[in-house]
């Protein structure tokens, strides 16, 4: 009797706790048929890498124009894939206007996801929500307000989340991959044309994430640097890192 009683209560608290439990929340996205270089698509004709992805140190790729300092200011910035816009605010900090794009892509039979993440935007032409498509315009090269020369910071993260907050994350290969490796070894994929399930609501630490603020909140204005702030940024050079490893370029 004993036995059974407690058999019972077991399975009362299972039941309470998966009735208590959230639901999983999930969005469908279009599958990524292939990924691109995010600026002179799809190679990055005009473009070159100032700085690329280095583990435990940089976390993504800077893209600058071949002119070099703010000349490639205002430039466009295209998704690399087809997907489903996650973040699209001004973070402030070190990151000013940023864009993540959540992918789904088929690869040796499995569905895997990754973002992409665009940062120092000038401007941002989506919101959170929206569906994109592969070379789909999203924002402009910016400066991080006055921070940093013009250039684009661009990551791509198998960790989904990872949000903003990524100091509270490894920064190696358990987390991120280097993406210009990352792109040119997917540029061609199958699944073009179908749909998948993707999970939202992913991002650790950051409360009202995400679609849960208003239009203001997307920022689609230009960000506000005077001709000092971009002077004093061409003096320091590339200073990039958030994450402490500073090196001029």
């Amino acid at each position: 009797m004993r036995r059974y009683f407690s058999f019972v209560i077991i399975l009362g608290v299972v039941t309470a706790t998966l009735l208590a439990a959230p639901e999983p929340q999930t969005a469908r996205t279009r599958i990524a048929d292939g990924f691109d270089i995010p600026v002179g698509p799809p190679d990055g004709e005009g473009y070159y890498k100032a700085r690329g992805y280095r583990p435990r140190g940089h976390q993504g790729e800077d893209w600058n124009g071949l002119g070099g300092g703010n000349t490639d200011l205002g430039d466009p910035v295209f998704s690399t894939a087809h997907g489903l816009v996650v973040y699209a605010r001004d973070a402030r900090m070190g990151w000013g206007n940023v864009v993540i794009i959540r992918h789904v892509y088929l690869e040796k039979g499995k569905t895997l996801t990754v973002d992409s993440l665009y940062g120092h935007l000038d401007r941002i032409f989506v919101r959170e929500g929206q569906q994109v498509s592969r070379g789909q315009k999203v924002g402009t090269i910016g400066t991080n307000h006055g921070m940093y020369p013009a250039h684009l910071h661009f990551e791509i993260r198998k960790n989904l989340s990872i949000g903003i907050h990524a100091s509270a994350f490894r920064r190696d290969y358990s987390n991120y991959y280097s993406p210009s490796d990352f792109i040119l070894s997917r540029r061609t994929l199958p699944g073009a044309g179908r749909s998948a399930l993707v999970a939202i609501r992913t991002f650790k630490g950051q409360e009202g994430y995400p679609y849960s603020g208003t239009d203001k909140q997307i920022t689609s204005k230009k960000s506000k640097s005077s001709p000092k702030d971009s002077a004093s940024s061409r003096r320091r050079g590339f200073r990039v890192d958030r994450f402490g490893d500073l090196k001029s370029f």
